[in-house]
């Protein structure tokens, strides 16, 4: 899976509203060691970014296996959630 990360003001949730209503699967993004119950009396350095990113970020479907068809629909269905409410690392060929 590929990670997003909605902008600020654009709640992933709306995102995740689109996503399911197409049955596109997705996940929230990793939860940070930190918050994680087994490591909750370890001792921190810091942890603001990764809570941040598992607040706001989503795991997309990518893969090998994703046809054309399967990228253009994940693509369309985060496109419909506001046209620019989500940064997605990198590129990919033929769809702007």
């Amino acid at each position: 899976m590929s990670t997003a990360r909605p902008s600020p003001g654009s709640p992933s949730w709306t995102i995740r509203l689109v996503l399911e209503a197409e049955s596109i699967d997705f996940r929230p993004a990793w939860k940070p060691m930190h918050l994680q119950r087994v490591f909750r009396d370890c001792r921190v350095r810091s942890g603001a970014v990764s809570e941040e990113l598992f607040a706001r970020g989503l795991c997309l479907p990518s893969g090998t296996a994703m046809t054309e068809g399967d990228l253009g629909r994940v693509v369309e269905g985060v496109r419909r959630t506001g046209r620019a409410g989500c940064r997605v690392p990198g590129s990919v060929s033929g769809v702007s």
